[in-house]
């Protein structure tokens, strides 16, 4: 019997960061046949008070490690946020695939009764009564809207990419 939290987890996020690279190499071509400097794409922000292309990627890979992590009940590892070009964005993805193909399944099975804790002891400390809702209402919007809006960058400054582009192939 497959478990239902891992499923609705590790399945998605590899499904959208495999995307996602995709989406990122398009942009790197884009910029080369353009001559377009690449800072332009990595910089590009939709609206002055929201992160920058580069950043939005960087959110969405720390989404996917520490939301599985914790429904694994393992440590997070930590990815550092030095990431200057599209070559260095191509290695944070592979390298967040890689820490979820090393989550075993089994690691999962209680996750959907487990109390979690997100930002422990800080203000944000948030405390959710089980890995079902904190999966579905917390892990997953997160990881979505700044995927989501790493793709509308880049499709508002026009690397031609499209809704299967955004869902990988």
């Amino acid at each position: 019997m497959s478990n239902p939290i891992y499923t609705t987890s590790v399945p998605v996020f590899r499904q959208m960061l495999t995307a996602l690279k995709g989406v990122l190499a398009k942009a790197q071509s884009h910029a080369e046949a353009r001559k377009i400097d690449p800072n332009a794409l990595l910089h590009a922000r939709l609206f002055p008070d929201m992160f920058m292309m580069m950043k939005q990627v960087q959110v969405a890979t720390d989404f996917a490690n520490s939301v599985c992590s914790r429904l694994a009940n393992v440590e997070i590892q930590k990815l550092d946020d030095a990431d200057q070009s599209f070559a260095d964005l191509q290695l944070r993805i592979d390298r967040t695939l890689a820490i979820l193909e090393k989550l075993p399944a089994a690691n999962f099975v209680d996750a959907a009764s487990r109390k979690l804790v997100n930002n422990p002891g800080t203000p944000r400390e948030r405390v959710f009564e089980g890995g079902e809702a904190y999966l579905l209402t917390y892990g997953l919007p997160h990881f979505f809207f700044h995927v989501t809006t790493a793709f509308n960058i880049l499709r508002h400054n026009g690397v031609e990419i499209g809704k299967r582009d955004y869902l990988g192939g």
